[in-house]
């Protein structure tokens, strides 16, 4: 790994630069050395490095004078300074400006390298976290997820840090939540993504079918078995299986799949020869498998082998600052899918579907909006439109743990309640009118006899970017 890293050291003094080349050297890094900042920020501008190591005080230009030099020409590239004890005030005021680490002389090779390996780390978890914003600002969410609530950025990160491993990983979470979008984007982000990723629905087999299709059977195993039948986990080969709802598989079949994770192999239905596998597996359920340990209905020792990276979908009625986000993509894809000239929704409707406690969470709300669209007159959904059944979709509901106790607390959660409507309200008017005129502020702002800047400010208290309605 340190042999692809590249790194560039300048020092005035010939017996620090040679030093330094040779502990970095040691450890398999490519160095570079310049004696002049000049000679080294032109190397810069024409070959990539990862890291810069720069004495701090140099004839010419300064190692402060590279630092800014630096923050033009490459801004995200890590400098480490190389200073006497009696500047080491300055090399903090340095790090102020950007630099990473400082390391004071005399230091030893171990002191060097465990500086610069470091740096590197950070290096690597800031670009992760760069490329994972860039997703967030290109795009409504991350893959095929929409959202940018911090409960689902936290899911986008996850995924980021558990893709590129082959750990087993259980997604929880309720019927809806998106499981297996979390499973496709692990596959898509790791070094598996050219293979196959296959999908099984544990609920939908009876027991002697959902074996065959995991495991496979040879040919007369059973009544019914005409040919021989590859299972999932050998089709799946050299890429990701995910099983889905893996809570209903019975004992039988637990056992079995317990034996295939332990020995990384299985065995056809009516086979005597063990078959090798190579595959990454995912699982989801959206029960509790500790509560079923406890109760006895799935067993322990697989449930420790599957709950390697746990991760737990929030239910939308926690990310709810993620509905009209929900709502705009659904009413443009299902829109387009069935030629219709829809909008968005209005905002008496999008007040409706904010205070909605959604139990079938996301996939629900999908359901929601297509047979809005399919019921519109109008280009812009109405509450009549939406059809809900529930009857938390007539009022903004609001959960308190504890009912007031006396006037003055009677007197602050009315003020509460009213500031959340009025919010909700803000909301749905800003939101829609973004909508309807495909993220042009000056447009929206027109249409709704508001000043541009005022119209500005309200999105800016309500955290709303227009950047999210703009169609590509």
């Amino acid at each position: 790994m340190n042999a692809e890293k590249k790194l560039l050291v300048i020092d005035d003094e010939p017996a620090i630069r040679e030093g330094v080349r040779r502990i970095l050297e040691s450890d398999s890094f490519q160095v570079e050395t310049f004696a002049s900042g000049y000679a080294a920020l032109e190397r810069i501008k024409q070959q990539t490095f990862d890291l810069v190591i720069t004495d701090l005080k140099m004839p010419g230009i300064s190692g402060m004078e590279v630092l800014k030099a630096l923050k033009e020409i490459q801004p995200d590239l890590p400098v480490i300074f190389i200073t006497g004890y009696s500047s080491v005030d300055s090399a903090v005021e340095v790090m102020k400006l950007g630099a990473v680490d400082y390391i004071a002389k005399p230091f030893t090779p171990e002191e060097m390298l465990s500086t610069v390996k470091l740096a590197l780390e950070q290096r690597v978890v800031a670009l992760e976290n760069l490329y994972l914003r860039k997703e967030l600002l290109d795009t409504e969410g991350f893959d095929q997820f929409v959202g940018k609530s911090q409960e689902m950025v936290k899911v986008y990160r996850r995924i980021m840090q558990v893709a590129p491993t082959d750990s087993t990983v259980l997604i929880t979470g309720e019927s809806g939540t998106g499981k297996e979008l979390v499973a496709r984007a692990l596959h898509k982000h790791s070094a598996r993504r050219d293979n196959s990723f296959v999908a099984v629905d544990c609920t939908s087999l009876a027991e002697s079918l959902l074996e065959s299709e995991l495991f496979g059977h040879v040919k007369g195993s059973f009544t019914g078995a005409i040919q021989t039948k590859t299972g999932l986990f050998k089709v799946a080969e050299g890429g990701t299986l995910f099983l889905d709802e893996v809570s209903n598989l019975s004992h039988t079949t637990q056992a079995k799949l317990l034996r295939v994770l332990q020995e990384r192999e299985v065995t056809p239905i009516g086979g005597t020869k063990p078959i090798p596998i190579n595959i990454r597996l995912v699982v989801a359920s959206n029960r509790n498998l500790r509560d079923m340990v406890a109760e006895g209905t799935f067993r322990e020792d697989l449930f420790f082998r599957l709950n390697i990276i746990p991760m737990e979908l929030p239910p939308l009625r926690e990310r709810t600052g993620d509905i009209p986000l929900l709502v705009g993509h659904a009413v443009r894809t299902v829109a387009e899918e069935l030629g219709k000239d829809i909008r968005g929704v209005t905002a008496g409707a999008m007040q409706v579907l904010q205070s909605y406690s959604f139990p079938g969470n996301v996939r629900e709300l999908e359901n929601i909006i297509e047979r809005a669209v399919v019921l519109a007159e109008d280009n812009l959904i109405t509450h009549d439109d939406l059809e809900l059944s529930h009857k938390s979709s007539e009022a903004v509901m609001l959960d308190y743990s504890a009912v007031p106790q006396s006037v003055e607390e009677l007197k602050e959660t009315k003020r509460h309640l009213r500031e959340h409507a009025v919010e909700d309200v803000e909301k749905a008017f800003v939101v829609n009118a973004l909508q309807r005129n495909r993220g042009n502020i000056t447009r929206a702002s027109e249409e709704t006899g508001m000043l541009r800047p005022n119209f500005q400010a309200m999105m800016k208290k309500l955290g709303i970017s227009a950047r999210e309605y703009v169609e590509s």
